[in-house]
């Protein structure tokens, strides 16, 4: 099923997670200059601290996507980002002001747990230090987002609701995203040539690819041999790929694996990466996930999806009572 659960945007450095923490608020108790403001929500300045912090989140996020992206792409972002700052602090106030207390107990707990992710406490602090924050400030930030995290609970999660028959509307409107298609589990050993390199070259990698390739057809252990001659990444793995499908792979790789019963070798396979034996060692079958295999995903998703909705509704009304001024366009041009 091909389901990409979207995250709530107004929850995006709630999670008590380190990296995933957002904005830091100031507590310095100093009043930022006019150079360090970028809004003020309600009296509540906004530092461009913490729009950078924010942005250096969002960077990471996507880095570990697979979307690498660099600082000049990065800016261009900050009108959104600036955005969902200035949202969460309209959630934060309005949570607040309902009289939403967390209790300290609750924060030393979160906090407890978001430090067993590293391997000691020196370890926490100098993640700290890196990312210039102090334990007051990270428990701060715990704080604001369990406040947040119970108001939206409270005020959307607990009163949205999602009758049975849209779920099943929906599964029946959009067929392909549950379907799967074939998949083959491979792995490989692969000696590296360029695809540029003279005949010498190519003729002493091919005759290598050959010997190793005679070994395993003596019954040799194919893992053994990847972890000693392959020169790829999963080489380690003992060339184990995991499984993909097509379009995946380069097209000789992908050609040969697909043609591949599960346990077989294949012959010497060229890519542009080099010469490679390929061993299948799984394969799933394409399939269509019955409604009911789905049905307790999607609903998730499709309430997680109905609640972002209705929080981004409220903020946008909520920014047009609120008084919010944004600085961030004088800065970039002044």
């Amino acid at each position: 099923m091909n389901l990409k659960r979207k995250q709530l945007l107004w929850l995006v450095g709630m999670t008590v997670s380190f990296i995933g923490i957002g904005a830091i608020q100031a507590w310095s108790g100093e009043e930022p200059s006019p150079k360090e403001k970028v809004a003020v929500v309600n009296g509540t300045v906004i530092t461009r601290g913490e729009l950078d912090q924010e942005l250096q989140v969002v960077k990471k996020r996507l880095g570990r996507a697979g979307k690498a992206m660099g600082d000049p792409q990065l800016s261009q972002l900050e009108p959104q980002v600036l955005e969902s700052l200035i949202g969460r602090e309209l959630l934060f106030q309005e949570a607040r002001d309902a009289g939403i207390l967390i209790k300290d107990e609750t924060v030393d707990s979160q906090l407890a747990t978001l430090k067993k992710r590293f391997p000691d406490e020196a370890a926490f602090k100098h993640a700290m230090e890196q990312m210039h924050l102090s334990e007051q400030e990270v428990r701060q930030q715990i704080r604001r987002g369990m406040t947040i995290q119970q108001w939206i609970e409270g005020k959307f999660v607990k009163t949205v609701s999602l009758p049975e028959k849209d779920v099943k509307n929906y599964y029946d409107a959009h067929p392909k995203m549950f379907q799967r298609p074939e998949e083959v589990r491979a792995s490989h050993i692969l000696i590296k040539v360029d695809a540029k390199a003279d005949e010498k070259t190519k003729s002493k990698a091919r005759k290598e690819i050959e010997e190793i390739r005679g070994k395993l057809l003596k019954g040799e252990d194919f893992a053994k041999l990847a972890k000693k001659y392959s020169q790829g990444p999963s080489a380690a793995k003992g060339g184990d790929l995991g499984f993909f499908r097509r379009g995946q792979m380069v097209p000789p790789f992908e050609k040969a694996a697909f043609a591949l019963k599960s346990g077989e070798v294949s012959g010497i396979v060229v890519t542009r990466f080099g010469y490679h034996v390929i061993k299948v060692t799984d394969r799933k079958p394409a399939k269509t996930f019955s409604y009911p295999e789905v049905k307790k995903k999607l609903t998730e998703y499709l309430k997680e999806r109905k609640v972002s909705e209705a929080i981004d509704g409220h903020v946008e009304a909520l920014k047009k009572r609120a008084k919010v001024e944004r600085f961030l366009h004088a800065e970039n041009h002044g």
